[in-house]
């Protein structure tokens, strides 16, 4: 139907028929008391979605926001500022609350800044779009190249921009190497015509946010610059602790197949295997991101 260039679909169902939970799990909206109403108003239409797919664009599943686990603080942060406002623009523009159009996340590796883009994106319902700088590099050209990737995305009604690892596209730019500055220099520019129209978001994310260039966190390019650190055991990260719980569960997997008895996961097995695990983000890590965050953190 999206094909055909549908954008509104909307279903009436019976109460308690089958099929009216799976819609509301899909991502439609509206149930009313007594039946079954629900709609979905697509944020891509027919001419978008060949813009998607010469983009390598998604539109994530519904319900990767809910799914989110580990990162209470730092999920909470970014619902009330990156998704409330553009979520409920009416109340938004009543409070004179503009809504962000492209921010900074920064952390080390493995704090889930590309789960949290995506899941964004299917928070508000729009297309997922990454780009690549190594793809984009190889077809295009860098500077050529993201010049041509925003006048797709300009077509777009909606979009979730995600360009992970910025620095490397961004760095400071080198006075002896032209190529350097006149990458800065276009995606500066392309920040500037993507921020004309509304129902767009930039989320670029970095490990290393003192790499950027400095005309790249001005005020005006970025709305805020967010500080994503797990919420988990001393120096770990979501990534750790999935390694972790991978390695309790080959090792109980393994006893079972050993004894012939289905073992279960003990409190040693699980203070063992953390003991094991070298945590991504070392004390140094920690005072290093704390430093960035008071220098560049804006939120």
């Amino acid at each position: 139907m999206r094909a055909a260039g549908a954008v509104l679909v909307a279903v009436v169902l019976p109460e308690d028929e089958t099929g009216a939970a799976a819609l509301v799990n899909s991502g439609f909206r509206g149930r009313r008391h007594g039946l079954t109403y629900c709609e979905k108003v697509q944020s891509v239409t027919a001419e978008g979605s060949a813009v998607l797919a010469s983009l390598g664009a998604t539109v994530p599943p519904a319900g990767l926001w809910e799914r989110l686990a580990g990162m209470a603080e730092a999920e909470q942060l970014v619902e009330r500022r990156l998704v409330l406002p553009p979520a409920n623009p009416e109340a938004a523009d009543e409070h004179g609350v503009e809504p962000p159009q492209a921010v900074v996340l920064f952390g080390p590796p493995g704090t889930g800044r590309s789960t949290f883009a995506q899941a964004v994106a299917s928070r508000l319902g729009w297309p997922f779009v990454e780009l690549f700088r190594s793809r984009i590099a190889l077809e295009d050209g860098l500077v050529n190249g993201l010049g041509r990737r925003f006048e797709e995305i300009a077509q777009l009604d909606h979009a979730l921009v995600f360009i992970d690892e910025v620095e490397e596209v961004v760095g400071t730019r080198n006075l002896a190497d032209p190529l350097s500055a006149g990458v800065v220099n276009e995606l500066l520019k392309s920040i500037v015509r993507f921020r004309d129209r509304d129902g767009r978001l930039l989320v670029c994310a970095t490990n290393t946010v003192a790499a950027l260039d400095p005309a790249f966190l001005r005020h005006g390019r970025f709305d805020y610059v967010l500080a994503l650190l797990a919420d988990a055991s001393e120096g770990f990260t979501p990534a750790d602790i999935k390694q972790a719980a991978r390695t309790v569960a080959q090792a109980v997997f393994e006893r079972t197949l050993d004894t012939g008895t289905r073992a279960h996961p003990t409190t040693e097995d699980i203070l063992r295997t953390i003991s094991r695990t070298r945590p991504t983000v070392t004390t140094e890590m920690a005072l290093e991101f704390a430093d960035h965050t008071i220098r560049y953190g804006r939120t």
